[in-house]
């Protein structure tokens, strides 16, 4: 049983505040909190067991033309396995794409992935090799829009690299690095840095570099406050440094209250649209 499921959601952001300002007097007394550690508190924050919002998708190609495209997001636990699932609502021409993720807790699983294009009728399995992809012409991969603000414990490997001060936060600097040249070629990304905020337990900003080593995009978590008590990014923005394409998702009508129905995690429900 997990810390998160053995607690309730009152007494975890206070936890979590103790192990910030823990964190904090181990570095000021020279010593910093290793890659692993952070990556553990990352994941331990409290980002709630079901949450519904919308998504407002935009597209910016280098020549400075935009697309946008609305969508319904929601997410729940099951257990330790979590799922989400994204409903395409405009424009016309995407109305009714949905994709869904299950989040296997087991490390020798493989996580399940489907999109389903209306003009198909059905459902399509996405690929482990296919997961380092974009996602819907978007800067985000398959493998990130599964992470949304969590990052994954196995396949990476971790060090801290130091503190530093952005726009007047005293951010960690954390280094991950693929577990192997195989798992890189799968995420497509051969190293990415971020800088962690011990306050919140969010990566404010991450950096990545592709499998050749050549610095790739820049993910920036932005407009972050509470909502129901819950450390939330309002603005996830993403500039691609190779191909000039920038993503912009804006989130709105967070609810992390509401119930929401096992039926929408269901992959017979994609077609659907609920």
């Amino acid at each position: 049983m997990t810390l998160k499921s053995t607690l309730p959601r009152v007494i975890l952001p206070g936890l979590l505040l103790v192990l910030s300002s823990a964190a904090l007097a181990t570095q000021s007394g020279g010593d910093l909190p290793s890659g692993d550690e952070i990556a553990r508190l990352i994941n331990a924050r409290d980002d709630g067991a079901v949450a519904s919002r919308t998504i407002v998708m935009e597209l910016t190609e280098k020549s400075g033309k935009s697309r946008v495209r609305t969508t319904r997001s929601f997410r729940k636990d099951f257990g330790e396995e979590r799922r989400i699932v994204i409903f395409y609502d405009e424009p016309r021409n995407l109305e009714g794409t949905a994709f869904l993720t299950y989040d296997y807790p087991q490390v020798e699983l493989d996580d399940d992935q489907w999109l389903y294009l209306p003009a198909l009728r059905k459902s399509r399995r996405v690929s482990g090799s296919e997961r380092g992809d974009y996602f819907m012409g978007t800067d985000f991969s398959y493998d990130d829009m599964k992470q949304e603000t969590r990052v994954s414990l196995d396949e990476y490997n971790r060090s801290t690299l130091g503190v530093e001060e952005i726009d007047g936060r005293r951010l960690y600097k954390v280094e991950a690095v693929p577990v192997s040249d195989e798992i890189a070629e799968e995420l497509g990304y051969s190293r990415v840095v971020s800088w962690v905020d011990p306050e919140i337990w969010m990566a404010r900003r991450s950096e990545f570099w592709d499998t050749r080593g050549k610095r790739l995009k820049t993910l920036e978590f932005r407009d972050i406050s509470q909502v129901e008590g819950i450390w939330t990014p309002h603005i996830l923005a993403v500039d691609n440094h190779q191909s000039g394409h920038r993503t912009l998702f804006t989130i709105s009508d967070v609810d992390y209250t509401s119930t929401v129905s096992d039926r929408l995690f269901r992959r017979e429900a994609l077609g659907r649209g609920s």
